[in-house]
C-alpha cells in the first residue's frame, strides 16, 4: 500500500540504509505517481521548481532537502527533479525510501 508521508501518496522504492530522526522540520520534495511534483504538501510545476527552493531555502538555517519519488517514475524524471534541486542551493539531498524490511501492508 503507498505511504503516506506529509500528505503526499507516494509508493516508495525500498533501500538499505540508516534511518533519519524526524525530530525536526525536513523540506520534502515529492513525485508521486501522476508525476506531480510538491514542495512538502504545495504542488509546483516543474519548470518553477527551482526559484520556489530557492525562495524557500533563503529563510531556513537547514538547507538540507530529502526527495522521495513514487518507485514508478522513470528515473530521467527523477533525474532531472534532482538537478533542479541542487541548483536551488541545497546544503544535502537525501532520498526518502522503505526500509528494505519494512512490509508494505
Amino acid at each position: 500500500a503507498p505511504m503516506m508521508v506529509q500528505g503526499v501518496d507516494v509508493n516508495l522504492p525500498k533501500a538499505t540504509a540508516k534511518a533519519l530522526k524526524s525530530s525536526e522540520e525536513r523540506l520534502i520534495i515529492s513525485i508521486d505517481n501522476e508525476m506531480k511534483v510538491y514542495i512538502n504538501e504545495q504542488v509546483v510545476s516543474v519548470e518553477f521548481l527551482t526559484q520556489k527552493l530557492t525562495a524557500i531555502l533563503e529563510n531556513l538555517e537547514n538547507k538540507d532537502v530529502y526527495l522521495k519519488a513514487d518507485k514508478e517514475i522513470p528515473y530521467g524524471i527523477v533525474v532531472n527533479v534532482i538537478s533542479k534541486i541542487k541548483k536551488a542551493g541545497v546544503d544535502s539531498l537525501g532520498m526518502i525510501t522503505l526500509p528494505d524490511n519494512e512490509d508494505e501492508s
